[in-house]
């Protein structure tokens, strides 16, 4: 049997001299003296670790500090450190260090230049993902689709661009939506940090970014593995879920005073990945404002941030936007926003037989027995009083209320036309007059 491999990610390849670092000279000097007065390090194998950078870099900015008197050497250390030099802030040194911290609190991992990154993004851009059949479908197991939203679904996420799923609530919107997140199943780069006209961005968030099993250098090994610049962190596709809460402020950098450093937003923590814009329609601003901001990002791969002096500047947009709503396109936008996204796809209840597939099916995980007379009540009796519209949540919310009943009635897990009935008052609530 013939496997297709598909090649991985380029990694970004670790910067060999401070020439190829493309960062002003006096940011990486003062981020590296930074770090050794906050965290208190004397070796450069060490400090090449907290900064990020390979160790030969990293000696060559120690060599630059030294030639302005930052750094001193120490003389050779113990045994321990393998007869490694030792180096020390001068005074002038922690004089520098501690007007550099009052600038700002950044250190640690060396930013990487926004133009740098963007190369990074082309090499693994949302956009390059082709999936097929079998992933998709691998990756919705759980679910009872037809074949023809998976028809619409695939070239969708393939085109990497962007998709409206509409319809009833209940029908599995949000599944649909981290199913497909599922099928990525490759890995990208994330910069801990980037840097645009002097400015720390950090990106990398353990919140959002699921981190790769780190692959372990053996020093002893002759073949020591490639490695990927350790400024990145190798994680998952990244997916970002937002509901109701969203708000058009939180699509834009978040300016830290104390560190003086800003923080990307959802929509660049999620390159590479998707953005998952859940229950369109329920936030406070509305559904047409959230769209027109993403309109230009959407058709020009690039998105507009500010910083606090007010300068704007263009990142990259590599991102799957999925939004899901239960209205009805047509109700909450205009067609100009309509005409921008790319794929608009209707998320429909199951038919009878669907239904009913999905009913066995959960019948037979809970380990509920099926009864004929109980599911022709449901059916011939009691979705008529609701025009046969069925819902995907509604098995499992069926057999979980039955399941209920049966242990507090302290009785065998069983379905009976009584037992649907009950369950059945509990899923429709009835409108009735209510006296004051």
């Amino acid at each position: 049997m013939n496997m297709q491999v598909t090649p991985g990610v380029q990694p970004p390849p670790p910067p060999v001299s401070l020439d190829d670092m493309r960062l002003p000279i006096v940011m990486m000097r003062d981020i590296l003296i930074k770090t050794m007065f906050r965290k208190n390090i004397d070796l450069v194998s060490e400090l090449a670790t907290a900064i990020c950078l390979p160790r030969a870099v990293t000696q060559e900015l120690v060599d630059q500090a030294r030639s302005q008197k930052l750094l001193e050497a120490t003389g050779t250390l113990n045994a321990n450190s393998g007869g490694e030099m030792g180096y020390q802030l001068t005074d002038a040194g922690k004089a520098r260090a501690l007007d550099a911290l009052a600038q700002s609190e950044y250190f640690g991992a060396m930013p990487v230049p926004l133009q740098v990154y963007r190369e990074q993004v082309k090499r693994q851009s949302i956009r390059n993902i082709q999936i097929t059949r079998d992933q998709l479908t691998g990756a919705m197991g759980h679910l009872v689709l037809p074949d023809s939203l998976l028809d619409h679904l695939g070239p969708a996420v393939s085109a990497g661009r962007s998709i409206l799923m509409y319809g009833p609530p209940g029908n599995g919107k949000s599944s649909i939506s981290n199913g497909i997140r599922d099928a990525m199943g490759d890995k990208i780069y994330v910069p801990r940090a980037i840097e645009y006209s002097g400015q720390v961005i950090t990106v990398y968030d353990p919140i959002v970014h699921s981190k790769a099993e780190q692959e372990v250098d053996d020093p002893n090994s002759l073949r020591r593995k490639r490695t990927f610049d350790a400024r990145y962190v190798k994680c998952e596709r990244p997916t970002v879920i937002t509901g109701g809460e969203l708000s058009l402020s939180m699509l834009d950098l978040v300016y830290n005073p104390t560190a003086r450093t800003y923080q990307a937003p959802l929509q660049l923590k999620s390159t590479g990945g998707i953005f998952i814009v859940d229950d369109l329609g329920r936030q406070a601003e509305p559904p047409q404002a959230l769209v027109n901001r993403w309109i230009v990002p959407l058709e020009e791969s690039k998105d507009i941030l500010a910083l606090q002096s007010g300068e704007k500047f263009e990142v990259p947009f590599d991102t799957l936007v999925i939004f899901s709503t239960n209205f009805h396109p047509n109700e909450i936008f205009d067609n100009a926003a309509l005409r921008r996204i790319f794929f608009k796809i209707k998320i429909d209840g199951p038919d009878q037989a669907d239904f009913l597939k999905i009913f066995a099916m959960v019948a037979k995980k809970r380990k509920m027995p099926l009864d004929e007379a109980a599911l022709v009540h449901l059916l011939k009796v009691k979705y008529p009083t609701i025009e046969n519209i069925y819902a995907n949540y509604q098995p499992i919310f069926l057999i979980d209320q039955m399941i209920s009943i049966c242990e507090f009635e302290g009785i065998p897990y069983q379905m009976t036309p009584d037992l649907i009935d009950r369950a059945w008052a509990n899923m429709f609530v009835k409108q009735e007059a209510i006296a004051h």
